[in-house]
């Protein structure tokens, strides 16, 4: 899970330091540092130590990703869910 470089942007503009990071989670700030430059994947268990010293839900710097081909799921008016692919749109 490559989340790095968006929490690093979140957490410079909330002006929260990197080292403030480090020592709240126990991470080696080596390690945080290296996560929040791309370099390295964060694991899930940091993801949740970081995510709960930000005081955010770890939702915040997900974004997810469609299967290739998928474009959306659609509701449909009955209350019935429908997958709109590019072959059938």
């Amino acid at each position: 899970m490559c989340v790095g470089p968006r929490i690093r942007q979140y957490i410079e503009s909330c002006g929260i330091t990197q080292v403030h990071i480090s020592v709240r989670t126990g991470i080696p700030l080596s390690k945080l540092q290296s996560s929040l430059n791309g370099q390295r994947h964060m694991s899930f268990e940091e993801y949740e130590l970081v995510c709960g010293v930000l005081g955010v839900g770890m939702d915040k710097f997900i974004v997810p990703r469609k299967p290739k081909g998928m474009r959306s799921v659609n509701e449909t008016a009955e209350g019935q869910t429908s997958v709109e692919t590019e072959e059938n749109k």
